[in-house]
Order: structure tokens, then C-alpha cells, then sequence
């Protein structure tokens, strides 16, 4: 039995070490065999559920995922300082080095009068740092873990940042309309689909709309008319 003491209310400190005691001798079997690989799926979900509470609105969920979310950083953090390549310190430091950088407009004098304007700065030095020399490396920057419609928005807006023409909203329906016709011709399970859905995209973009959030909120009322109709027909 571990001696961990009980609190009226607990700090950040306190949760680190409640981490370190799960995952080492005396703690939990199953926190003590986890690897980034096994917690990878997990990850992502706390950080769907993140997304899902500031949907809802309720500050008590948000707090609660915040939290489940939180667990996964020093969880990973606790891993990676077992193989002593860093730690929690490790992890904030390097934290508080890229947002010093990334914002120049606040701590170097540079100006950014607008949140476009920082927001293209912060773009602008992501792709520095990363020595994204050519439009194609800064496409492929854009990590494949995404969803993606929301991947093929951040590729598209790469590259009306970097200059290449954007279709507009008429040019955009027109694709889909074509693209549409040979989808229902094509035997093809992904090539003219994909060109179809990534034309969507492209349209939303042009429309001032978060496709992934489209779809999310289409899917919703789907499930709701579906409830209605339940309700209805009980």
C-alpha cells in the first residue's frame, strides 16, 4: 500500500507524483507495462473528449478532460525520463522557448497588428524551424494523424499562403458537380472520391466554412431527426 497523502485540494506537483507512484514498483500493473504505442489510441480520444466538453459548454466537463488530458502528457513525459531522454521540465521548457520565438510581435519588437497578421507569422516560423523549403515540405508537415477533412483544409490553406491560386466558390461547385458524375461512373474506391471529397473541401474553404465542423454538425442532426422520428413512431 502506497502512503499518499489526502488533500483538501491538490496541485500540479501532486499530480506528477501521483503519475511517477502509478507507474513504477508498488504502483499499477497495467500503468507500468503502458508504452507510447499502447497509449497512442488513448491519447487521441482525451483529446476528442477535450474538444467535446467545449462543445457542450460545461466548465465541470471541460475541467475533467482537461484533466484526463493532462495525464497523458506527464504520462508520456514519465516514460520518456524512465529512458532518460527528458522529462516534464524538459517538456515545459521547450514549450516556453517555442512560444517565446513564435511570438516576436510580443517579445522582439516585431509588429503584428491583427491575429491574421500573427498568425501568418507563426506559420512563417513553424516552417523556419523546420526547414520547410518548397511548398510540398511544408504540405507534408502537416501531420497524416488528422482527420482528414481537416488535413486537406490545412494543405489547401498552405498553399494559398504560399501563393497558388484557390478555386472560388462557383469554380469549386462546378468541380464537384463534375467530379460527382464520375464517381457514380468509376469502379475506382478511392481516386475520384477522394478528388470529390477534397474538392468539398476546397468549396467550404472559399465559403468561409470549417468543413470538419460541417460535417460534425450534419451528423448531429441526423442523430437528432432520427430520435425524432423514434419519438414520433413510439
Amino acid at each position: 500500500m502506497v502512503d499518499f497523502p489526502g488533500k483538501e485540494k491538490y496541485d500540479l506537483e501532486d499530480f506528477r507524483k501521483l503519475v511517477e507512484i502509478l507507474r513504477h514498483e508498488g504502483g499499477c500493473p497495467w500503468d507500468r507495462e503502458q508504452t507510447h504505442q499502447s497509449l497512442r489510441r488513448n491519447t487521441l480520444e482525451e483529446a476528442y473528449e477535450v474538444c467535446g466538453a467545449i462543445d457542450e459548454g460545461d466548465p465541470a466537463h471541460l475541467r475533467e478532460e482537461l484533466g484526463d488530458m493532462l495525464l497523458h502528457v506527464m504520462f508520456h513525459s514519465s516514460i520518456e525520463a524512465d529512458a532518460e531522454r527528458f522529462d516534464l521540465d524538459d517538456v515545459a521548457d521547450a514549450a516556453c522557448k517555442k512560444l517565446i520565438f513564435r511570438h516576436p510581435h510580443v517579445f522582439a519588437g516585431a509588429q503584428a497588428d491583427s491575429a491574421a497578421a500573427a498568425l501568418d507569422g507563426w506559420e512563417a516560423i513553424k516552417e523556419k524551424e523546420r526547414a520547410q523549403r518548397t511548398l510540398s515540405e511544408a504540405m507534408a508537415g502537416v501531420t497524416g494523424a488528422l482527420p482528414s477533412l481537416w488535413r486537406a483544409e490545412k494543405i489547401q490553406s498552405k498553399a494559398q499562403r504560399a501563393g497558388r491560386q484557390m478555386p472560388s466558390a462557383e469554380e469549386a461547385a462546378a468541380r464537384i458537380r463534375e467530379l460527382a458524375d464520375e464517381v457514380a461512373r468509376s469502379g475506382e474506391p478511392y481516386g475520384p472520391m477522394g478528388e470529390l471529397l477534397y474538392a468539398v473541401v476546397a468549396l467550404a474553404r472559399a465559403r468561409g466554412v470549417d468543413g470538419e465542423m460541417a460535417l460534425h454538425s450534419e451528423c448531429e442532426h441526423t442523430i437528432a431527426r432520427e430520435r425524432q422520428r423514434e419519438e414520433a413512431e413510439a
